[in-house]
């Protein structure tokens, strides 16, 4: 199960105390978002405190196996988000 854009909006809207509409905070979340996605792009890591870090990961390139066939090929170096809980959110889970 997983929570929608919707679901979230709604959620936010409930629980903040804002008198800000659905649609106005739909746009400051998807703005924040973005935010999120250009700095961790840059290298920044991103620090939400009692939440976790963002941070971009580089994967070196890498040899591996075609599960199908059993040849060995070459997996090109990549980039991924890497995440890490902050200890008061991996306490509360």
């Amino acid at each position: 199960m997983a929570l929608t854009k919707k679901e979230f909006i709604d959620a936010v809207a409930k629980a903040s105390k804002s008198e800000a509409s659905k649609r106005e905070l739909g746009e400051v979340l998807d703005a924040a978002f973005d935010i999120i996605k250009k700095n961790v792009k840059k290298g920044e890591k991103f620090i939400y405190p009692g939440f976790g870090i963002f941070s971009l990961k580089k994967r070196k390139a890498r040899k591996g196996r075609n599960p199908r066939t059993g040849e060995e090929i070459k997996i090109k170096a990549s980039k991924t988000v890497g995440f890490k809980p902050s200890a008061t959110f991996k306490n509360n889970l």
